[in-house]
């Protein structure tokens, strides 16, 4: 039986949504992607729909209503996501908020690639799936 991984998007670039959706449909039939427009969107779905528990969570940086760093600082507020891997997503790597992602708890800093291929690549790491089995040597 396969191990079915999920995985949160909260990004409020829909282009930005379709690419990673696309990455994720392609190195693994095992993972599933949903995806929120906002923090506030994660927050209440994440507290309200208390038996969703995705495996990981990416977090764009910029977003209006509330950004990737106070989204973070909510989501590690509910104690049932705490085995949930989760990822600071964004255009530039500041380093400021890149160390401040990291004391609140994120598990790693990713700049958005500008290539889909990179996108791939970089997933397939972070959900343990060989390069191979994507196509890449």
């Amino acid at each position: 039986m396969e191990n079915f991984k999920h995985c949160l998007l909260i990004d409020d670039d829909i282009d930005d949504q379709d690419i990673f959706k696309w990455c994720v449909k392609e190195i693994g039939a095992n993972i599933t992607c949903s995806t929120v427009d906002s923090g506030v969107d994660a927050l209440f779905m994440l507290s309200n729909q208390t038996s969703y528990l995705p495996d990981y969570m990416f977090i764009d940086m910029n977003m209006s209503k509330m950004n990737g760093i106070e989204c973070l600082r909510k989501i590690k507020e509910i104690t049932r996501l705490n085995n949930s891997k989760v990822f600071m997503y964004s255009t530039t790597a500041e380093p400021r908020s890149v160390k401040e992602s990291q004391e609140l708890g994120a598990n790693d800093f990713i700049v958005k690639p500008a290539k889909v291929s990179e996108l791939k690549i970089t997933l397939s790491k972070i959900f343990g799936i060989g390069q191979e089995a994507i196509g890449y040597q």
